[in-house]
């Protein structure tokens, strides 16, 4: 990559809103028939997809729409408070977003999805460990910003 060459944010990569749109649109679809995730979702709205898009949006560079228009990590947080999600749970929700990311088309050079899995994976620990009973998470805290890490992508 030329160095005068701007490297672009993982939304970018992805495709950008449209991208992650289609993104969570079918994760959900398989979310609602899944036998370990159904019944944590039950109760998700028609727009949940539309909003997990968003965070997913501004967490890998895009605008700040979910902080914005959602209330940001606050309110992210609040979703997630009581839910007890379970290690199988968190395993099975990484796993079927990485299979709705081939689905969908999300570019899948290994220095994008290595970005993508390392957020995915943090993000569900993370969502795992604020989610159990008696959970203290900090109530206020910025929206994490995912970068490429260590292997921006290859551009010739």
């Amino acid at each position: 990559m030329a160095a005068d060459t701007p490297v672009p944010t993982l939304y970018e990569w992805a495709g950008g809103a449209e991208a992650l749109s289609r993104l969570t649109e079918a994760f959900y679809v398989h979310v609602r028939k899944d036998e370990l995730l159904a019944p944590l979702f039950a109760g998700m709205s028609s727009d949940h997809p539309a909003h997990v898009a968003l965070w997913l949006g501004e967490v890998f560079g895009g605008p700040a729409d979910y902080t914005t228009g959602h209330g940001g990590y606050s309110a992210m947080l609040a979703h997630h408070l009581g839910k007890a999600i379970t290690e199988p749970q968190r395993r099975r929700w990484a796993y079927l977003l990485m299979d709705a990311a081939d689905e969908v088309g999300l570019p899948d050079d290994p220095e994008f999805r290595s970005a993508f899995a390392a957020y995915i994976e943090w993000g569900t620990r993370i969502a795992l460990t604020n989610s159990q009973p008696g959970a203290n998470p900090p109530p206020r805290a910025p929206v994490p910003h995912w970068g490429w890490g260590v292997a921006p992508p290859y551009q010739g």
